[in-house]
């Protein structure tokens, strides 16, 4: 049987990434989509069962913990922290977790934005402990931190930044995730009906603040088999397949065509011994990693991938080819010299050694504004500001200039 994904390559988001700082926010979920980004920048391959289990480890793929994970206490409460960082010489890429969207920790977060680094990219996903852990009538207060949090951070981010609200994805009937502690199991049963009303509620707000809304709720509702067996988290190229989608809208939205190649993967039976890995990474042998914190239970159990693993349902992803007026004096944005601090906690790792002025040997076509039914809610152009300045195409080539 043969599987065709369509899938952003290492080299493409290298390139498209080049130079920019993105921040991933959010729990265990939006963790794997930052884990997931920083291997694709580095090689060609997917996340394996250890890298996805693990939390609060030193070091994930040449990254390094900042602050929390197994710095401190590692637990399932809603005061655990972690914050890590991927620094190359061309990419810094943040994650921190959290637990509510908004709150003193997220404060303290968005002061790290306010005094110091503006990102280029935030990805954000705050949902399932929101609606479990504070309040059992959670609805008005999700919806008032929702409030806050966009309101906040649109004051503080460049008017540029690209903000892409990841709505939660689906829950399974029966759920055991980590989150999920003895005192809130009775909520299991409802809970992803919960999480449908509270997707509503933020996908609307996110929209009126004109952030971006990736729906990966709609994405995966016939994906199912793509989720592990504790209901709540997703494998390896169900996170691959979120990175694919988030790469492909930040590109429509900066105006970069990047054509995603469609990769045919030649499998007959899933098995033990067969893992439908394609050009995937080979399966983690079983080991206890010491200091590792499982804090997933029995929902992962092997590499090995269910039959029909990679079957997605097929959407078209590829802009209409329409063309408007470039605005404004196009810029590169260029990331700081890596000294520079992270702000609450100094970071020392991952020094730099080359320039930022590379550029990628694309031409880009201008971006192109149109309602997408299958990718996100919203779309909205950033005038003033594209992230690469290319030379026109070769029939243009006698002007010598850029645009």
């Amino acid at each position: 049987m043969k599987e065709i994904l369509k899938c952003v390559s290492h080299q493409q988001a290298s390139q498209l990434l080049h130079n920019k700082f993105i921040v991933v926010l959010g729990d265990s979920i939006q963790r794997s989509v930052y884990k997931d980004l920083v291997l694709l920048l580095q090689k060609e391959k997917y996340l394996n069962l250890r890298q996805l289990k693990s939390k609060g480890e030193m070091s994930f793929e040449q990254d390094c913990l900042v602050e929390g994970g197994c710095l401190g206490q590692m637990s399932n409460g809603t005061e655990y922290r972690e914050v890590r960082q991927f620094q190359s010489a061309h990419h810094l890429v943040r994650f921190y977790f959290v637990t509510r969207i908004y709150s003193r920790y997220m404060q303290s977060i968005l002061e790290d934005f306010r005094h110091g680094l503006k990102p280029d990219v935030v990805i954000v996903n705050s949902c399932v402990w929101d609606i479990s852990r504070y309040y059992s009538s959670w609805v008005d207060d999700y919806k008032e931190n929702l409030h806050k949090f966009f309101d906040e951070l649109r004051g503080i981010l460049l008017e540029e930044t690209l903000v892409v609200w990841n709505v939660t994805m689906p829950l399974g009937e029966r759920i055991t995730g980590g989150f999920l502690v003895p005192e809130i199991e009775h909520k299991a049963p409802h809970l992803r009906y919960d999480v449908i009303e509270a997707n509503f509620y933020s996908g609307t707000l996110a929209d009126a603040y004109r952030m971006d809304v990736l729906d990966l709720h709609f994405q995966f509702r016939f994906s199912l088999h793509h989720r592990t067996k504790d209901g709540v988290h997703w494998n390896a190229l169900a996170h691959r397949r979120i990175t694919s989608l988030l790469l492909q809208h930040t590109a429509q939205a900066w105006g970069v065509v990047m054509p995603c190649p469609l990769t045919a993967v030649e499998h007959t039976e899933v098995t033990d011994q067969q893992p439908a890995y394609g050009n995937a990474t080979k399966p983690a042998e079983r080991h206890s990693s010491k200091g590792n914190y499982n804090g997933y239970r029995e929902e992962f159990f092997s590499d090995s991938l269910p039959s029909g693993y990679l079957n997605f349902e097929t959407n078209n992803l590829q802009p209409k080819t329409h063309h408007h007026e470039a605005a404004g004096a196009y810029r590169p944005a260029l990331l700081p010299q890596p000294h520079q601090p992270v702000h609450r906690h100094q970071h020392k790792h991952g020094q730099a050694k080359n320039s930022f002025h590379h550029r990628p040997p694309h031409h880009f076509k201008p971006y192109n504004e149109h309602h997408h039914q299958y990718v996100m809610r919203s779309r909205y152009t950033r005038h003033h500001y594209a992230p690469y300045t290319h030379h026109r195409p070769s029939q243009y080539a006698h002007h010598g200039r850029y645009y």
